[in-house]
């Protein structure tokens, strides 16, 4: 393989950090030629030091001065802002392919950028499609340019169906272990703290995915995700509870065969085969062991208290601009949760009655879903210490 350049969005993140793992494990094999952080100018600055990317973006541009003045003695790049980011993006001949790791609504712009000039895209940012599924997946078939998921479910569908370009799905199962508070029920969760809710028993992921994951909303996020990945109809997408964490994801194809994708869990795997596809490379993370005594158990998930996975389903069902106010919402219960403004089941309530109270749009434009995300948003802020 020759040297493949990574642009790494959102790279002090979960998946930005293990990234860069990944990364100096394989130096022969990548460089790291642009770095974006949204307000960690410190933990920026030290990957910049180390890894000497051509391009450096804070989008906090209050925090622009203390990464230019750090990164004064080298020849990076610095720039700040939002639209420096798009314009990073933007940049043909920087890097080979973008790993979107930006968490939100804030990696949809940068992700069409990087689009228009035709970079591959190594996603871990749901949020993308979640919002404008149809609009991003629409460019990319007219570009031809390839998306490889990251997230372990997705990238485990991915990894299954190579070979299979033929043969009709009938069904795809997306397995979650069911969080922190698996058979909990609501009079446990009202008092639940953000403390609990970051307990998550199998994964260590950002603070954002670790509360979605808590709600069942990053499942449902996924769902979502999983349509307009793989062109699929919702009801043939399932969730089932498997707390174990070691089968990551399953494809039904019609003749009823089934193929599913295991490994121990580790984020590293599914980053490190996006950034090497079609090609697999030798590494030392842990194997899963056949020889402990370990059951693989499934379940249905309880939908009944953990209801941001039936609202999801809602909006998946509905279409339209549904899933972008959903997704808006969350983003908004989810901040309001981690700062202590609102309670556990107070996130359910907030994006319930977000979603029902935007305009729903059957067919939106890009222009339609970026009135609605802001609608979305300030109405759910509306209801923080109602």
């Amino acid at each position: 393989m020759s040297i493949k350049r990574i642009g790494i969005f959102g790279s002090t993140g979960s998946i930005g950090t293990q990234t860069l793992e990944v990364v100096s494990a394989n130096a022969e094999l990548f460089s790291v030629t642009i770095l974006t952080a949204q307000n960690n100018h410190e933990l920026l600055i030290q990957q910049a030091l180390k890894f000497l990317p051509k391009v450096v973006v804070i989008g906090d541009d209050k925090k622009y001065t203390l990464v230019k003045e750090a990164l004064a003695t080298t020849s990076i790049q610095v720039m700040a802002g939002e639209t420096a980011i798009e314009e990073a993006a933007a940049m043909i001949d920087c890097y080979d392919i973008m790993l979107m790791a930006i968490i939100g609504y804030a990696g949809l712009k940068p992700i069409l950028k990087a689009i228009e000039i035709g970079k591959p895209i190594a996603l871990a940012n749901k949020e993308t499609l979640v919002v404008a599924g149809e609009i991003v997946m629409q460019k990319v078939v007219e570009k031809r340019i390839p998306i490889i998921p990251i997230d372990c479910e997705h990238s485990a569908i991915f990894q299954c169906l190579i070979g299979e370009g033929k043969n009709k799905i009938e069904k795809i199962i997306l397995t979650a272990t069911g969080g922190p508070f698996r058979g909990r029920k609501p009079n446990y969760l009202v008092n639940v703290k953000k403390d609990h809710a970051l307990q998550h028993p199998v994964w260590s992921m950002g603070t954002k995915v670790t509360i979605d994951s808590a709600t069942l909303m990053n499942k449902g996020l996924q769902m979502i995700e999983t349509k307009w990945l793989f062109n699929l109809k919702p009801e043939q997408i399932q969730v089932v509870i498997h707390p174990q964490g070691i089968i990551h994801s399953m494809v039904v194809f019609e003749d009823g065969n089934m193929k599913a994708q295991m490994s121990s869990p580790n984020m590293k795997l599914p980053i490190q085969y996006a950034l090497t596809f079609p090609q697999r490379i030798v590494n030392n993370y842990p194997r899963y062991d056949f020889k402990r005594p370990d059951t693989l158990t499934f379940e249905e998930p309880d939908t009944k208290t953990f209801r941001n996975l039936t609202l999801a389903t809602e909006a998946l069902h509905k279409g339209g601009n549904m899933p972008c106010i959903l997704n808006a919402a969350n983003e908004i219960a989810v901040f309001a949760f981690l700062r202590n403004r609102v309670g556990f089941l107070d996130m359910i309530e907030m994006v319930e009655r977000t979603i029902h109270k935007i305009p729903f749009i059957a067919k939106p434009t890009l222009e339609d879903l970026f009135v609605s995300d802001g609608e979305a948003r300030n109405f759910a802020a509306s209801l923080v210490d109602m």
